[in-house]
């Protein structure tokens, strides 16, 4: 284990540089797979703000980055005996990233993260700190609880909620309560994938993916039923960006009901999660921003391509 915690070798040109096998460790434990559905949160908030993105909205994408990364952070260091018999191929149990580290990255990453949403203004800072609030107690307290899923569904719809306080300081309040039905339906999400997530090491129940099959149809009719602005491309945009998501999240909401595994569990889990960025389009076209929309869409074969090589889950 000693070769994958930090030696070093020389590079080409006498430097020292990191193991590939580090880097790789840390990748893992951040999950960053997963990263690309954290940018949409932010700009599907804009949106429903009625505002262009601008600096505000680049800071809460910063923010929310830095606090997801510190919840998949403390989330090792919390489940780290739980992994060691569970999964004990994960970083921690490994021995490939000491329990110190992952725990001091979690408190780094946060106080970045809200350092970043203080300079997009007082109403953003409130926001994550609700936020960071959320994700540190979902770690370390709910997460085995009836009310974990909750938790983390919560914590989805403050991340879009942030983006819309941070991009229109001087109306936080207007701007929260027009985000607060995208992110109720971002949140419906959020708390399927978390129901079918609580079972992806053991599998063995199709109940939570078949409820998480019907959650996905009724967020799409919910999204696509009654857009914001219900006009031209907008319209359309919102129509075709559902049928996305609901083809993301849905086969393997199907595959893990017919079959509940854990690897396909696992998978239906890694679905669900990569549904996060159609969905965040949608919200966008939804609030009438199908330019914001679309190039989101861009994100989806990118997290496809690298969840290949390091799982989201």
């Amino acid at each position: 284990m000693a070769g994958a915690v930090g030696l070093r070798r020389p590079s080409p040109g006498g430097r020292v540089s990191p193991r590939p096998g580090r880097l790789r460790a840390w990748a893992e434990l951040l999950r960053v797979s997963a990263l690309f559905t954290v940018p949409g949160d932010a700009l599907a908030g804009a949106a429903t703000a009625g505002r262009a993105p601008g600096r505000g909205t680049a800071l809460a994408v910063g923010a929310s980055l830095c606090l997801y990364e510190a919840g998949m952070a403390l989330n090792d260091w919390a489940d780290r005996d739980t992994d060691a018999v569970e999964r004990p191929h994960r970083p921690l149990p490994s021995g490939r990233v000491a329990p110190g580290a992952a725990l001091a990255a979690a408190g780094g990453l946060t106080a970045a993260g809200l350092a970043l949403a203080a300079a997009a203004g007082r109403p953003a800072l409130v926001t994550a700190g609700a936020l960071a609030g959320t994700v540190w107690a979902y770690d370390l307290a709910l997460k085995n609880t009836p009310a974990g899923p909750v938790a983390m569904a919560a914590a989805r719809a403050l991340d879009l909620v942030l983006g819309a306080t941070a991009t229109a300081p001087a109306d936080a309040r207007g701007a929260a309560r027009r985000a607060l039905p995208s992110a109720a339906l971002l949140g419906a999400h959020t708390l399927a994938v978390t129901a079918v997530s609580r079972r992806e090491a053991q599998g063995g129940s199709a109940l939570p993916p078949l409820a998480a099959l019907a959650a996905t149809a009724a967020i799409s009719r919910a999204v696509a039923g009654r857009p914001a602005r219900p006009q031209g491309v907008g319209a359309s945009a919102t129509a075709g960006l559902c049928a996305a998501y609901g083809a993301t999240a849905a086969r393997p909401y199907a595959h893990a009901a017919l079959n509940p595994s854990p690897q396909l569990t696992q998978r239906a889990v890694g679905g669900g999660i990569r549904a996060l960025i159609p969905l965040q389009a949608a919200l966008a076209a939804r609030a009438g921003a199908p330019a914001t929309a679309l190039p989101l869409v861009a994100l989806l074969p990118i997290a496809r391509r690298l969840s290949r090589k390091v799982s989201p889950t």
